[in-house]
């Protein structure tokens, strides 16, 4: 049986530049109408990132079959190389020899504040990557990419009878109301966080109720809380799983999709997939970067079973 999963989504480099002191100190509260300020950041790392890329990452490292539907610049050669060494296609990543990957550049204070600026960069000519080059599928998910290419890759999945996730993320506000509510109807199934969920009711005018009745299910992550998965009219809660240490939350949301997108494709179950989703979720949080953590799909079945008290 074909379990392949075509990951569409933003394929991005973070730069992640560390501030020693606190923003506050340097930002007058009354000058913010005219800054200009530098910051000292003895520290700078650079990470592989994305939306599709850590998807494809975690559910690569679960056993799972990702392709990645994505758009990268000229600047591309070594997260090629890093997904080559994973064993990850990059068949069906499209190259834009004018344009630089989509990147964001991440500079955090002591107090672990923000300043972050993204340039969009290749991920903009995501809907010149068509879905047909990847070829037949059990499933696939529209991740945050160029808005155009998610509305594309919509409509192309739709007609190409592939279920598909929706995982809006942070490109929500670039739709209108009707393209939300498109989205949803097209879509098999609807993932956001607890605030996303919020926004996306907001916009649309749709309860949690009526979204959840026009899908398979609606899956709402809220942290540490767990999460929760509304399907046939009824709800799972899904535990959240102790973390190791919590160091970075940065892809925990992308680990926890490479989950959902292996258990829909093994046939594991909502509460067996929600469960598995969890776990990828605490295992990515305990280690910096997107697509630093290193598990056997052994190790993971055996703190699944540690965890829930069965092997998955």
């Amino acid at each position: 049986m074909n379990q392949t999963s075509l990951i569409c989504g933003s394929l991005a480099i973070d730069i992640i530049m560390q501030y020693e002191g606190r923003f506050g100190d340097t930002l007058l509260a009354d000058q913010l109408h005219k800054v200009n300020v530098s910051f000292l950041v003895p520290t700078m790392r650079t990470e592989f990132g994305g939306c599709s890329g850590n998807i494809a990452y975690n559910l690569k490292l679960l056993g799972g079959d990702p392709r990645i539907v994505g758009v990268m610049g000229q600047d591309c050669a070594p997260y090629l190389e890093h997904l080559q060494k994973l064993g990850i296609s990059t068949q069906n990543i499209l190259i834009k020899k004018d344009a630089y990957n989509a990147q964001c550049f991440v500079t955090a204070d002591s107090d672990n504040n923000q300043i972050n600026a993204f340039h969009p960069g290749a991920m903009s000519f995501a809907h010149e990557n068509n879905i047909e080059d990847a070829g037949p599928a059990r499933l696939a998910i529209i991740s945050p990419d160029g808005h155009l290419g998610m509305l594309k890759h919509a409509d192309d999945l739709a007609r190409l009878g592939i279920p598909f996730v929706f995982d809006p993320g942070q490109q929500m506000p670039m739709f209108t109301p009707e393209q939300l509510i498109s989205f949803i109807d097209k879509a098999t199934y609807v993932t956001c966080n607890d605030y996303e969920i919020e926004l996306l009711i907001d916009r649309t005018g749709l309860t949690l109720a009526d979204i959840a009745h026009r899908l398979e299910a609606l899956i709402v992550t809220r942290g540490e809380k767990g999460s929760e998965i509304y399907t046939k009219g009824s709800s799972i809660d899904i535990p959240a799983v102790h973390a190791d240490a919590v160091l970075d939350p940065t892809g925990c949301g992308d680990a926890y999709r490479a989950g959902l997108l292996y258990g829909l494709t093994h046939d594991l179950g909502w509460e067996t997939t929600g469960r598995l989703a969890s776990l990828m979720g605490a295992i990515k949080i305990a280690h910096k970067g997107a697509q630093n953590h290193v598990v056997t799909q052994e190790e993971i079945a055996d703190r699944f079973e540690k965890a829930f008290g069965y092997r998955y």
